[in-house]
């Protein structure tokens, strides 16, 4: 399962860069604002940082104005992936640049009629969005399953790419079901590295060294 970090924050991009865990990157108007920084120059800055895909969003709402904003996005970088919400101008939207040869995220996505309206238009990535369906006492997991099956029944290209992920455990649940990409903030992939047994055995290694009275420097 290829790894996208959920950030516009460069140096953290960098971290997990440095130890090859970044496939890619996902933007979004709520990340830009955060960085404070201007989406054209921390979009291109990131894409030159990353050799993967890095998605970059529309803001407009209509069919031809998403249009216009994703060609302008596209020159940024070559790795570029135009992201366009899952509406019926954003479908419109998503046929149209994947027809130019773009990569299209498509993106808010919450039911499988969706993920398979998004595949029948081209898209390059789905963006199912686990947590928010969780805070609605619904499955997010099982949104990816149903994509997975519809997916794999038709062989379509398009990537599952899991989105809203809140937890390192739904990092390896989405990827017993198979989706294609994890997208997820910097703290949740580090929280990977994390258990309670590791730092207990640890704490126990190091006493016991300690006692030996020994070094290794």
């Amino acid at each position: 399962m290829k790894f996208f970090v959920d950030t516009a924050d460069v140096d953290a991009i960098a971290e997990l860069n440095a130890l090859g865990m970044v496939d890619g990157v996902t933007t979004n108007p709520s990340l830009i604002m955060k960085s404070g920084r201007d989406i054209l120059e921390v979009t291109k800055e990131i894409c030159e940082m990353v050799d993967g895909p890095v998605s970059a969003e529309v803001v407009a709402t209509e069919a031809d104005d998403m249009i216009a904003e994703g060609r302008k996005l596209a020159k940024i970088a070559d790795n570029i992936a135009v992201k366009v919400p899952l509406t019926w101008a954003g479908l419109k939207a998503c046929k149209t640049l994947s027809d130019e040869g773009n990569m299209v995220n498509v993106t808010l996505c919450f039911s499988a009629n969706q993920a398979l309206l998004a595949a029948k238009a081209g898209a390059t990535f789905i963006s199912p969005f686990i947590g928010r369906l969780d805070d609605l006492n619904l499955d997010g997991l099982d949104l990816i399953e149903d994509i997975r099956t519809i997916y794999d029944n038709y062989d379509f290209e398009t990537q599952i790419l899991a989105a809203s992920i809140r937890t390192a455990n739904h990092m390896s649940e989405v990827a017993k079901i198979g989706a294609d990409v994890a997208t997820a903030p910097p703290s949740v992939i580090k929280n990977m590295a994390n258990h309670v047994l590791t730092d207990k055995g640890l704490d126990a290694f190091l006493q016991d060294w300690a006692k030996t009275g020994q070094k290794i420097l």
